[in-house]
């Protein structure tokens, strides 16, 4: 998203992001804010091209992190990553969108990351080796685990009174939720569709279940 706000130097229209801040030094900002740094000299002195609404334009990573938490939504996301799922990235881009609290990856704790454009710098990742694992945190933090998956019996999203405070849970792309998965899940949710293809993307249906959430709560 190209953008601005006031005071940055104007780009280039196929630029992304602002220039340095116009006036040099002398007309920075203060770069403290209530006793923490804000503002990072380098994007300051040579421009913010980062994927970030204009909001936070030139803060620092650690700054715009402890603003998300103050406002980040109570439900979870979690994905099985048993064979490298590209989709991951999707899905953390995403959840970086909608203010979740959490990713969760189940399995293997390496995922490609490029299609995340950065936002995992931004989002809270955790990692469980297993779904086992994955329910026993969920228990303990009393949150109910909704399967996202067009598994016979499932129940349709849509009119699905979604918990607030809950972890949308996903299998690997292609073959869905495992057994495992299926069984930790209080309900298994599908989206309805009315084309040929027997599935969606499992980043779109992603991004479709967060947006079923905020529509509901946010």
């Amino acid at each position: 998203m190209t953008g601005s706000v006031e005071g940055p130097a104007a780009v280039k229209d196929e630029e992304v992001g602002v220039g340095p801040w116009p006036g040099g030094p002398e007309a920075w900002p203060a770069l403290e804010v209530d006793g923490a740094l804000r503002y990072d000299v380098e994007l300051l002195e040579h421009g913010d091209r980062r994927n970030v609404v204009d909001e936070y334009r030139y803060w620092t990573v650690e700054a715009i992190v402890h603003d998300l938490d103050t406002r980040r939504h109570p439900f979870h996301v979690a994905i099985e990553n048993w064979a490298h799922d590209l989709n991951i990235g999707s899905v953390v881009r995403t959840a970086n969108a909608f203010a979740a609290a959490e990713v969760h990856v189940v399995g293997r704790r390496r995922w490609n990351r490029r299609g995340a454009m950065v936002t995992d710098r931004y989002q809270h990742l955790r990692h469980h080796p297993e779904i086992a694992d994955l329910t026993a945190w969920a228990e303990e933090a009393g949150l109910p685990v909704l399967g996202i998956d067009n598994l016979p019996g499932s129940v349709a999203l849509e009119g699905y009174a979604l918990p607030r405070a809950c972890v949308l849970l996903l299998g690997q792309e292609g073959t869905g939720l495992s057994e495992a998965a299926r069984a930790a899940c209080q309900d298994v949710l599908h989206i309805r569709q009315f084309g040929s293809t027997r599935s969606i993307n499992a980043g779109a249906a992603a991004a479709i279940a967060m947006h079923t959430w905020v529509v509901q709560h946010a």
